[in-house]
């Protein structure tokens, strides 16, 4: 099984990657499937339906996370990185008015989204994420189904992957596999590599170091282009909380008195708050984010960067690719070892992910060694362990975007304490990733991003509708 750092980094659209990026991808993977299985059985005239329906945490939270939009748009073969967010609101009405959906972009198919697009709380075997998609005929007959789970971070399988728990397909061959952080360390050493540079060697069986390079600083630039999007966005996201942005005040403030930092050495958490709040809410607005390696934890990374190009002497592109491979060498190990799904484990997957990626990639950048990576990494999601995604309304707001700052923090702080240490500690990052998927098996289901429990359950708010079966 090989992961590549672009399996974590994806360009896509908020809020969510596990209820907005994953249900695209796959009602985008189900039309064109759908397509070639009735090429020869169906008349071009014939009358077609098409059916679609979430279960679990999607039919919990999947109208607050905008899964109904992304299937929707998914139908008609859009793809998270390429659909234009400006036009979303456009399209969506048309359909709706009309009924009708252009499957894949190219045939007509009848829909109904009061009718067709059904949520249910009750899950599906194999994925808290689970989704069924089915084209009929004039007579009902269902013509082609699928089931798709979306198990996290906008990595999507269909039900044979999911049952034989091949999460991910790839058995590229890699010079220096590992799958645990024990054989990270174990590689690194051995053969005396960074792990940027072991992760950059292994990438480069995909695609050239130069062109590894250059999609990094790609996302880089994403990454940049939302935190600027998030300081100037004005205004309340939608959903029905009345959240105000609070990012571009936060940055006037910040930018109209530079002279505090003079007085004040803590005004640089400030900033760090300032990027995290910036790229959440864009998120949470449904605009343009590199999932990293989820949605709902899309601030972490991108606020620590920014930290290391802004306030760290000696930063630099090439700094800024080995904090990237680093971050996405780390991971790997909880995609394979535990989840990325806040459905699945609950928020300890993403923002505590995100935390440890961002503790790791910032101590290696800062001249760590592998062990002090290692420890850094470790730091990050021991002082996240039992995190509960608990969203208000089902929307990824409250508590989400502040979760991000406090992230981002969390991980700064990490990685200060692994560089004043020698790289010898007690608890190894197996043994946080191990607790970590035993922790979120021990969690109670309303925990997991139902919007069932924790500040969903306790702060006023009037849940949206879904069938109870």
């Amino acid at each position: 099984m090989a992961v590549s750092a672009f399996d974590l980094f994806k360009i896509g659209i908020g809020p969510s990657s596990s209820h907005t990026v994953g249900p695209m991808r796959a009602a985008s993977g189900f039309a064109l499937e759908a397509l070639a299985a009735i090429k020869d059985t169906c008349a071009d005239d014939a009358p077609l339906r098409v059916r679609a329906e979430l279960y679990g945490s999607l039919g919990a939270t999947g109208k607050g996370h905008g899964s109904d939009k992304a299937v929707m748009l998914g139908l008609e073969g859009e793809k998270p990185d390429t659909v234009d967010p400006a036009g979303i609101g456009m399209r969506l009405d048309g359909i709706r008015e009309r009924k009708v959906l252009a499957l894949a972009g190219v045939r007509n198919v009848a829909f109904d989204w009061r009718e067709d697009l059904i949520f249910f709380r009750k899950s599906l075997p194999f994925h808290p994420n689970g989704m069924r998609f089915v084209l009929v005929d004039g007579s009902g007959a269902a013509v082609f189904e699928k089931v798709y789970y979306s198990i996290g971070g906008g990595f999507v399988v269909d039900e044979k992957a999911a049952a034989s728990e091949q999460m991910v397909s790839d058995q590229t061959p890699l010079p220096y596999p590992f799958h645990s952080g024990d054989e990270l360390l174990a590689q690194c050493e051995k053969h005396n590599l960074s792990v940027s540079s072991l992760m950059l060697a292994n990438e480069s069986v995909w695609r050239s170091p130069e062109a590894v390079r250059e999609r990094l600083l790609h996302i880089w630039h994403v990454m940049s282009e939302c935190v600027r999007a998030g300081c100037i966005n004005e205004g309340v996201l939608p959903g029905g909380l009345k959240v105000r942005r609070r990012a571009p005040q936060l940055y006037r403030s910040l930018s109209e008195n530079p002279e505090a930092g003079l007085h004040d050495p803590l005004v640089v958490l400030d900033w760090v708050n300032l990027y995290a709040l910036a790229v959440n809410e864009e998120n949470a607005a449904g605009g343009r984010v590199v999932t990293a390696p989820t949605n709902g934890a899309a601030g972490i990374v991108p606020a620590v960067l920014h930290y290391y190009t802004r306030f760290v002497p000696g930063a630099s592109d090439d700094g800024v690719v080995r904090f990237l491979l680093t971050a996405a060498a780390i991971g790997i190990l909880y995609k394979e070892n535990a989840s990325i799904s806040g459905a699945e484990v609950g928020c300890q997957g993403e923002v505590g992910v995100a935390c440890s990626m961002a503790a790791g990639a910032l101590a290696e950048v800062q001249g760590g060694t592998v062990r002090q990576v290692e420890n850094a990494a470790e730091i990050g999601m021991e002082h996240n362990l039992g995190l509960t995604c608990d969203p208000v309304g089902g929307l990824v707001q409250v508590p989400c975007i502040e979760r991000n700052a406090m992230g981002s923090i969390k991980a700064i702080n990490a990685a200060r304490i692994a560089l004043k240490g020698d790289g010898k500690h007690f608890v190894s990052l197996d043994h946080v990733i191990k607790t970590m998927r035993e922790t979120g098996a021990d969690m109670k289901l309303k925990y997991k991003e139902t919007a069932r429990g924790g500040l969903a359950l306790n702060a006023t708010f009037v849940p949206v509708n879904v069938i109870e079966c």
